[in-house]
């Protein structure tokens, strides 16, 4: 299984309802793949406080690689993408992502 790991730096005028409906896109979209699924997204409450900016995140899990090319290549994906580099920032630089096999 891969995990797919996305940290974003949002803007400090981006709304949560902004936040929330790219979120919920994502959801969506990685219910309707085949091979993807396990959306958890949403603002941090760390006690930690380390966020370092980035206050918001969300995973997805692949049931291997191939599924998660599916969901890269996907054109939904590419639109909700682009609004998560238009509303992080510095583009994608507001953006971390990581895939780990687990």
């Amino acid at each position: 299984m891969i995990r797919h790991i996305v940290l974003t730096k949002f803007k400090t005028d981006v709304t949560e309802e902004t936040i929330e409906n790219i979120y919920s896109g994502l959801s969506e979209l990685s219910e309707s793949l085949t091979g993807a699924g396990g959306f958890t997204g949403g603002r941090s409450n760390s006690p930690e406080q380390i966020e370092r900016g980035y206050m918001h995140g969300f995973v997805i899990d692949f049931t291997d690689w191939s599924a998660l090319e599916r969901y890269q290549s996907d054109e939904t994906h590419k639109a909700l993408g682009a609004k998560l580099v238009q509303n992080t920032i510095g583009g994608i630089d507001g953006i971390l992502v990581l895939d780990i096999e687990v």
